[in-house]
């Protein structure tokens, strides 16, 4: 189905078509380098490579039962701070206003301090930022890491999305559009596939005088290689 529309497609443009050659390695839609920004010594590690992890899952933890019983002082000073001070908004009216100040800056206060306490906490447990496949790993249970000196815990990519980042020739910089149908074979394969240029880098890499572009595909191996080409209507920008 997708070579015929590709076809009708490519009868369509006609003779005015240009075929551009491009060069593209795969790379993963989205990755990131995973660290903590705190310092400590892992106590747990949740993943592994290869492991799929939904956004938000733990990955790893530091120990951290110091940060948990500051936390648990911050919501107990934060309970009784509130009651204090809603019991003087009974009577606010007949009392000292700076004694309800005072009252007020204290509950105030005791919501910012549970909120410092919890964000300590946080940087203690390594979540996973969006839905993917943890691809590197360098962590064990017992680690010793520092937020002085960051280091990558884990490495993820996105579970399907790809793309293929393109080069091509600079002289085709005003042919090559967004929209353009690429048709192209992986290394190793002789199956053609197609896909469309969903985005055209906005310089020029001036140490191979090429044009760097994306196209979107999914389930194919970050790494890979190949080429194709570019199907364009023939005609420049102005």
């Amino acid at each position: 189905m997708k070579k015929i529309i590709f076809i009708s497609i490519f009868l369509v443009i006609g003779l005015h078509a240009e075929e551009i050659y491009a060069t593209f390695n795969v790379e993963a839609d989205r990755s990131a380098n995973l660290a903590f920004s705190s310092s400590g010594i892992v106590d747990s590690v949740m993943a592994d490579i290869g492991t799929e992890v939904k956004q938000g899952d733990t990955l790893a933890t530091l120990q951290n039962d110091d940060l948990k019983a500051m936390l648990h002082v911050a919501q107990t000073a934060l309970k009784y701070a509130k009651k204090e001070y809603e019991r003087q908004v009974k009577v606010k009216n007949i009392i000292d206003r700076s004694r309800f100040d005072q009252y007020a800056f204290k509950y105030e206060n005791a919501k910012v301090q549970l909120q410092y306490q919890q964000a300590l906490l946080d940087k203690t447990i390594l979540k996973a930022p969006f839905d993917g496949v943890i691809f590197a790993k360098s962590v064990e249970e017992g680690d010793v890491v520092s937020g002085a000196m960051i280091r990558t815990i884990f490495k993820i990519q996105s579970l399907h999305q790809r793309k293929l980042v393109l080069e091509f020739d600079q002289k085709y910089w005003n042919v090559v559009r967004t929209g353009d149908h690429f048709s192209y074979k992986i290394d190793g394969s002789d199956a053609v596939h197609q896909g469309i240029i969903s985005k055209i880098y906005p310089s020029v890499d001036s140490s191979k005088r090429k044009i760097r572009a994306e196209a979107e595909t999914k389930d194919v191996m970050v790494g890979l290689f190949g080429d194709g080409t570019v199907i364009t209507s023939g005609k420049k920008q102005d």
